[in-house]
Order: structure tokens, then sequence, then C-alpha cells
């Protein structure tokens, strides 16, 4: 194995690892619908378990849609994403730590859906003026990918 697939499966690995290991603990030590502040109001821990995307929506449909839209549709995202990671010799390394973010923290969050049905959310910050939703490390590792690919986007216009 070339040490570039060794990198991006350690990548992919790692993202959702620490994310798995941190829904462990939340699971095991978080009680759920809890709020506790870490650093005062501005970041809180909590448990909660959503069973739809992103901020929850889509918790309330049908079976069959969940199943398309959370499940089937992500599998085959990230499969192309996989493939293209892995196939495209010419990306930059900020392109491949992006992508291979988002591939680990979407793979986590998949896994979570296979195994419990919903993905346990756990971290919220207010900044005062605005709130995220709550949130999780695979959210996390998937923000700061896109962020990364978009910044590697901006690079390469640059230099044409």
């Amino acid at each position: 194995m070339n040490k570039r697939i060794t990198f991006i499966l350690f990548l992919v690995v790692l993202n959702i690892g620490l994310d798995q290991y941190t829904k462990h603990i939340v699971r095991t030590e978080v009680t759920a619908g809890s709020r506790t502040e870490i650093v005062g109001e501005f970041l809180q821990l909590m448990n909660v378990e959503n069973s739809g995307a992103f901020l929850g929506m889509g918790s309330d449909s049908h079976p069959t849609i969940k199943l398309i839209f959370l499940l089937i549709l992500p599998v085959i995202v990230l499969s192309v994403v996989l493939y293209y990671l892995f196939t495209n010799k010419h990306l930059d390394s900020l392109s491949v730590i992006g992508f291979s973010c988002v591939a680990g923290g979407g793979i986590a969050n998949l896994y979570d859906r296979f195994l419990y049905g919903s993905v346990t959310d756990f971290l919220f910050m207010d900044f005062g003026f605005a709130q995220t939703g709550i949130f999780n490390v695979a959210d996390l590792s998937v923000t700061i990918g896109m962020i990364l690919l978009i910044i590697a986007s901006y690079k390469q216009k640059e230099k044409k």
C-alpha cells in the first residue's frame, strides 16, 4: 500500500474513531436530554438522539423516505467520494484531507444510523447573536472537510 492510500485511510479511520469514541462516552456518561455548560453558555454538552438529518430535518418522515435519504443516498454519495479520493492522483494535500474528513464524518454518522437508527448529537454553541444546532464530532469533521475543500478550490483558481 502506498503512502497516499495509507494517509487517506488513517484520516478516515481517525475521524470515525474520534466520533465513535466521543459518542460512546456521551451515551454512557451523559443523561439523555440533559444540558451541561462546558464553557458557560457558549459551549454546552447534551445527549440527543437525532433520527433525522441535519438539525433533525426529516425526523417525522415516512420510513421509506428516511431509508432512501438517510441511508441509501449517503452510501452512494460516500462511495463516490471515496472512489474519487482513492483514484484521483492529482488532488492536492488540502483536498485529500478535506475529502478524507468528509468521508470519515459521513461514514461515522451512517454507522450510527445503521446500528442505532439515529445519530447521537451532543455539542451546542451559543454565540449570543446566533446558535448552532446540536451536533457531534462527525458533523464537525464534515464541516471542516468542506471548509478545506473550499479553500483548496480557491487556491487552485489562484494558480490558474
